[in-house]
């Protein structure tokens, strides 16, 4: 497939088929997932693939409990947008495959040439190793299309972010970014219309 192609095809999919992803396949997406660019090379990622049942069933059980624990707005739809933020950030539980993406820090040639910290620089610098977890992020999306699966990018499960990388044996210095489902869609996915951002591109000359 082309990467035109594959761009264009790319949209967020939730229901899947039960066909499982095949442990090869996995590989073969966190390998493309790998070679996207990350500050000063320095790569600060890994992924965990979790196609085990009862593990991801836990984990979204966390993930709603949390939720459920958020205080409500008195108003007569909070209660149906905490049922609806409960069902996206859960549904991967009915995915054939999660991928887990874990950050560590980078390590920058800079802190030891100025007096600011870590945390500092990376504030500064707009926290150029969250961009490259997302640059590896879509570099899998990307090639999960190519492959012929589907897959969708998920933050909501960052609610029980502790208690899931307890399960998974997650330890400082990393930390849990995201999750990635894939697998076959249920049916034929169709891309969302988006604007054409080049309509909106300023050109300084």
């Amino acid at each position: 497939m082309e990467l035109k192609t594959a761009i264009q095809q790319r949209t967020s999919v939730r229901i899947f088929s039960n066909e499982k992803v095949p442990v090869p396949d996995l590989k073969e997406m966190v390998r493309l997932a790998g070679l996207a660019p990350s500050v000063n090379n320095y790569q600060p990622w890994k992924y965990i693939a979790i196609i085990n049942k009862e593990v991801l069933n836990q984990m979204a059980e966390l993930v709603a409990k949390k939720i459920s624990e958020l205080p409500l707005k008195k108003t007569v739809a909070s209660k149906n947008i905490l049922t609806q933020v409960t069902w996206f950030s859960t549904f991967f539980k009915d995915a054939p495959a999660v991928l887990a993406l874990i950050v560590e820090p980078y390590e920058t040639v800079l802190e030891n040439g100025v007096d600011l910290t870590h945390e500092e620089i990376n504030k500064i610098r707009n926290y150029p190793d969250i961009q490259s977890a997302g640059a590896s992020i879509q570099n899998l999306l990307l090639s999960a299309v190519d492959m012929g699966y589907a897959a969708c990018w998920l933050s909501g499960p960052m609610f029980a972010k502790s208690e899931i990388e307890a399960i998974l044996g997650i330890k400082s210095p990393s930390s849990l970014l995201a999750f990635i489902a894939v697998g076959k869609p249920r049916s034929q996915p169709r891309p969302k219309e988006k604007p054409n951002l080049a309509d909106s591109l300023v050109i300084i000359e």
